[in-house]
């Protein structure tokens, strides 16, 4: 395995196509954008965009492969302080989800009404390319990022094979612990003292 290091600017769209793929098989991605064929691109869009104020608000933790190819990224958000606007943010998000807007619309209503209000780091998005999953890489960039805060730290998990690697890491169900979108696709709120 490849050192962890943070991403380069210039690496913030390679990481939105990384999330992009790793998370293509799941429920949720599917919630948001059910067009089989839209989903791939809208979602490397949408990722690509929501990571790109991580650089300034938190970090984004990467691995690279054997080749130099991204094979893992964790992108963190530090909610200890005040989080920057997303300039136009409506206009973006409107831009990216054309016709599937009412969906990431819900899902940001159902994250922000459930976000906790205690100061914490958010691990928004941990991808791991499906080809190098089972490897330990999303293992060992939490490890990396727990080693380096003192706070706490909160997730929405997606599936039961996620919530027992958070378990693993000392992550614990909350209250509510299943939230859910509209059409009653859940994710799983976590979080680590």
């Amino acid at each position: 395995m490849t050192p962890i290091r943070t991403a380069a600017p210039t690496e913030i769209p390679e990481v939105g196509r990384l999330i992009a793929l790793s998370f293509d098989h799941l429920p949720q991605n599917r919630s948001l954008v059910p067009d089989e064929n839209d989903r791939l691109p809208v979602m490397t869009e949408f990722f690509t965009f929501l990571s790109e104020s991580a650089p300034e608000a938190g970090r984004i933790d990467v691995i690279e492969d054997a080749t130099g190819a991204l094979a893992a990224a964790a992108v963190w958000f530090d909610r200890t302080r005040e989080m920057p606007e997303i300039e136009g943010y409506e206009q973006r998000l409107s831009a990216v989800a054309g016709p599937y807007l009412p969906n990431f619309q819900a899902l940001d209503e159902v994250f922000e009404k459930h976000h906790p209000d205690e100061p914490h780091w958010h691990l928004a998005f941990l991808a791991v390319r499906p080809d190098h999953q089972s490897a330990g890489l999303g293992s060992a960039l939490m490890q990396h990022t727990h080693e380096q805060i003192d706070v706490p730290a909160y997730l929405e998990a997606t599936n039961e094979d996620n919530i027992r690697l958070y378990e693993r890491h000392g992550y614990t169900r909350m209250s509510p612990f299943d939230i859910r979108l509209p059409d009653d696709t859940p994710f799983f709120r976590m979080w680590r003292p």
